[in-house]
């Protein structure tokens, strides 16, 4: 019911947004790609599409401050969080909840669990449009990035509650209203 909600309230927001995709760059307005879910289940995550389409050429690689992969749209809309928006889908499947790790790539995760012991325990709980790490850390381009998120990830499954979760999305909102996101 609650990501039904966020949907009917995103509308607007996400009707400006696929103009705005289409008006400045060639391509679809919603991106979509394997992650990693809950007890390592795979599932598709739908964003809007901040990046022109060839973006991952050269294979995958975790997006960095002044990337030139990044439309300008795009860049908005990730210091936003609305490319984030059409995860409420995601949600709604039951793929994901409102709180939690944020869903990584496979190919990403492979690599982390080789350096990072016990990265696969933030895989015990649904990945989340939002969470501890991303309020608190934002995004990450490198494995000493994704330990320090790892840290908070850890602290939130072992405090998962409802008071939790909802100061984390009050959090969130903070970030998107003053546009916080990398």
């Amino acid at each position: 019911v609650g990501a039904l909600f966020g949907i009917v309230l995103a509308l607007p927001i996400g009707v400006v947004t696929a103009l705005a995709i289409k008006l400045n760059s060639r391509g679809p307005i919603f991106y979509t790609q394997e992650r990693v879910g809950k007890n390592g289940e795979p599932f598709t995550i739908i964003k809007f599409r901040s990046m022109y389409t060839d973006a991952e050429k050269d294979g995958p690689q975790w997006a960095v401050a002044g990337d030139n992969r990044i439309t300008r749209v795009g860049k908005f809309i990730r210091a936003t969080r609305i490319d984030e928006l059409p995860q409420f889908i995601n949600v709604l499947r039951g793929e994901m909840n409102f709180v939690g790790p944020r869903a990584e790539r496979a190919h990403f995760v492979e690599q982390l669990c080789e350096v990072i012991p016990y990265y696969n325990q933030r895989h015990l709980v649904e990945p989340g449009l939002t969470g501890w790490a991303q309020v608190n850390y934002g995004y990450g381009s490198t494995v000493d990035d994704a330990i320090q998120k790892f840290q908070y990830d850890l602290y939130y499954i072992k405090n998962a509650s409802l008071l939790f979760d909802l100061w984390i999305m009050l959090k969130s909102v903070k970030v998107v209203l003053l546009g916080r996101g990398q």
